[in-house]
């Protein structure tokens, strides 16, 4: 395993032209070779769920803390390599953490969601973070969500923009706007992802569906990633894949950070921070 530490550089940019000499290194660069992983979850002291999920990796270094803060801080100063928590925090602690003491990549956080039921693998987002998004936000967790998706699964994402509506079939509504736009900015940018929308679930996730609702599609009805609207049918679509159709659901995955993060909920089972810790070390 090979991992670089993480740099914060300043500059000052003067006349278009960048000072080297105002560079400067917080921490300097490390290098690690088959170095185990190291994850802050500071609910393995004293949860029994986490204590026991962590058993199913003894290659790795979990690190417990006495606060989300702490915690934090302690993953921004390069101590370990991911950070998970939530088990005994609300959602709103985690995600406060994060945003007060580490760096973005993104533009935007987003979460998405890993669901698995034996060989069957979606990726939802966002029914953790982000209430209304808007369309830059939109195509924020939509580019990010696919890069989950590929790292843990190796699939290329076939990507659909869940609606209540297909393709126009419910008239013109603002929210079907940010998906028009997020689709043309994905083929901009990533022309190799598969983007279809506005759909309904029927459409996006069965063939049979999708050749009578939206023939010309190129997801086919075989969507492996569900972008939903809002947080509301983000957040009750995850739970009914859980609660109803027996997915194990991983995450919320928090995206859009230099490092990987996990928001669990309180009521995750062994399985569901078992199959969290895999997509975090897949994100490595």
């Amino acid at each position: 395993m090979y991992r670089q530490g993480l740099f914060v550089f300043r500059a000052l940019c003067v006349q278009d032209s960048l000072c080297p000499e105002l560079f400067v290194s917080i921490k300097p660069p490390t290098l690690c070779y088959n170095c185990p992983m190291k994850i802050i979850f500071p609910e393995i002291a004293t949860n029994p769920i986490a204590i026991e999920a962590i058993k199913s990796f003894p290659d790795i270094d979990f690190l417990p803390a006495t606060s989300l803060g702490e915690a934090a801080k302690q993953l921004a100063s390069g101590v370990a390599d991911s950070m998970l928590s939530g088990l005994d925090y609300p959602s709103r602690d985690v995600l406060i953490a994060y945003k007060n003491h580490l760096p973005l990549k993104s533009d935007f956080f987003s979460s998405c969601f890993i669901c698995q039921k034996s060989n069957t693998v979606f990726a939802l987002a966002d029914g953790g973070v982000n209430k209304l998004p808007t369309k830059e936000q939109l195509y924020t967790t939509v580019k990010d969500t696919a890069i989950t998706f590929r790292a843990y699964t190796g699939e290329t994402p076939r990507i659909a923009m869940l609606s209540y509506s297909t393709h126009g079939s419910g008239g013109k509504n603002p929210d079907l706007e940010k998906i028009y736009y997020t689709i043309e900015k994905i083929h901009q940018n990533h022309p190799d992802y598969l983007i279809d929308g506005e759909m309904q679930l029927d459409a996006a996730i069965n063939p049979r569906v999708a050749a009578k609702k939206v023939p010309d599609s190129p997801i086919k009805g075989t969507a492996n990633v569900l972008i939903v609207p809002d947080l509301n049918s983000g957040n009750i679509l995850y739970k009914s894949l859980e609660q109803f159709a027996g997915f194990t659901c991983a995450g919320p995955i928090i995206q859009g950070f230099e490092m990987p993060l996990a928001d669990l909920s309180r009521g995750s089972t062994t399985e569901d921070i078992v199959l969290t810790i895999k997509v975090l070390r897949s994100l490595l």
